[in-house]
């Protein structure tokens, strides 16, 4: 049976009316926000619907522009747990979420409230979304500076954290792969800061050495190949290694398969952003957990206070990470 006002209205013990306003997002209604909050809360445990709202004037459509293609962003996990986190949190706002894969900026509409950029995107690529709507958030790319909303991870303290727990190992010939990637413009090289952060962890101890570092391209591919590189060009191969992201952390763990090289006894390993991929392959991954699913949420919670808030001043926002042990570390 389809959820109806009044139902939300007697669980929340507000009129019909009341709820159709906090829903419909009525700016001139003066409600508290404990109130408005538990309204938008039972109408999406409730699963309500708002097919026969979708064309008042407090309906808003935000463009969710993803630099990954569709079945690039099924091979990278990272950037689809980012935009369901986007999804879920629009439902509470009643954002209609327009989909933009592969950075196809001509397909935008024009009637958009709103954009939420996930990825890398050179500064022209900035341009054309700032033509597009001024309302702008942007997660994974440090646009602050710009003048723009921006939502981004701590690389600092996680990094700093694999390192002094491989020192306290007793290990310190520690490697690294890591990544480059380009715009989808080819306008843009994007910079790996993983590498800095690591690099400066090291150093920290004295024990940074450039030829244990392995540039590839984030793919599994590129992991697996700068592992061979490292087995086949280091005369003795490092007994541990920080990889940037799983999909590179599953290619170099095939190749050290393939080498015969025991993990975590002979090399250990680990990764970045947690998907999970990590508890799909033999070893189970130990990797830097980062929020993906709050930084989609808490995109769309900025893109809100932009939408409402006349003194909406421009953020940047930091998320932490955690690490999470599993079998390819002792």
């Amino acid at each position: 049976m389809m959820t109806t006002l009044s139902d939300i209205a007697k669980k929340a013990n507000v009129s019909p009316a009341t709820v159709s306003r906090v829903l419909n997002d009525d700016l001139t209604l003066s409600v508290a926000d404990q109130t408005r909050t538990k309204i938008l809360k039972i109408a999406t445990e409730l699963n309500y619907k708002k097919a026969n709202h979708r064309n008042t004037r407090f309906q808003r459509r935000i463009a969710l522009v993803q630099w990954y293609s569709e079945s690039k962003e099924q091979d990278d996990l990272y950037y689809m747990m980012i935009r369901e986190g986007i999804e879920q949190q629009a439902l509470t706002y009643g954002f209609e979420i327009i989909r933009i894969f592969h950075n196809d900026l001509d397909s935008i509409p024009k009637d958009i409230d709103g954009l939420i950029a996930v990825g890398k995107f050179s500064q022209e690529q900035v341009q054309q979304l700032t033509s597009k709507s001024h309302n702008l958030v942007f997660i994974d790319d440090d646009q602050f500076s710009a003048g723009f909303d921006t939502i981004v991870t701590d690389f600092r303290y996680g990094i700093k954290q694999v390192v002094d727990y491989f020192i306290d190992d007793e290990i310190t010939d520690i490697g690294l792969i890591y990544g480059e990637e380009i715009s989808t413009d080819k306008l843009r090289v994007i910079h790996d800061y993983r590498y800095d952060n690591f690099k400066q962890a090291m150093e920290n101890h004295q024990l940074f050495n450039p030829k244990f570092c392995f540039k590839g391209d984030f793919t599994k591919q590129s992991g697996y190949n700068q592992m061979k590189l490292a087995l086949d060009t280091l005369p003795d191969l490092p007994h541990a290694f920080f990889i940037a992201n799983d999909l590179m952390a599953a290619g170099a763990l095939k190749a050290l398969q393939e080498a015969k090289v025991s993990i975590p006894e002979r090399v250990q390993i680990f990764s970045f952003n947690n998907t999970s991929l990590t508890t799909y392959i033999n070893p189970e991954l130990s990797s830097v957990s980062v929020a993906t699913n709050q930084m989609g949420k808490m995109a769309a919670e900025l893109m809100q206070d932009i939408l409402t808030n006349p003194r909406h001043v421009t953020k940047r926002v930091e998320l932490a990470t955690k690490l999470v042990f599993r079998q390819s570390t002792l």
